[in-house]
């Protein structure tokens, strides 16, 4: 199985994430625990994606697809931007004393605790997630 959507950067698109993720759970048998985790990550990986990579630009687009592996135990979801990437080994730790009380920055932080495996590539404007099902 493999599938993709895409859509342009405007807030209220989030709810194409979100519908892209309910569409693999009727596709994919996987534990509630494992939709919430994908669900929590996709929807931080397109708004950092949208407000972070495309800088808000309706004109650009985010791209998120998916692919599950043949023995049906592992799906990967990659989240792409038409952004020029970030410095993805140099982000605060949300958990220390002096970022505790940020209103942001805990995206990254959630998708790695989430995800088995989190890789970026192309200068941070794409990220790979791998769960296990």
């Amino acid at each position: 199985m493999s599938t993709k959507i895409q859509f342009a950067s405007k807030p209220e698109n989030i709810v194409i994430a979100e519908k892209f993720v309910e569409g693999l759970r009727c596709e994919v048998n996987m534990s509630n625990t494992v939709y919430e985790d994908i669900m929590v990550a996709i929807t931080e990986a397109a708004n950092n994606a949208m407000s972070h990579g495309n800088k808000d630009n309706a004109d650009k687009s985010v791209e998120i697809s998916c692919k599950l592996d043949e023995s049906h135990e592992l799906i990967s979801l990659i989240v792409k931007d038409e952004g020029p990437g970030f410095d993805y080994d140099n982000i605060p730790d949300p958990t220390t004393e002096e970022n505790l009380l940020r209103s942001n920055g805990r995206g990254v932080f959630l998708m790695r605790e989430l995800a088995q495996a989190i890789f970026y590539s192309n200068k941070g404007a794409r990220v790979d997630m791998l769960f296990s099902i």
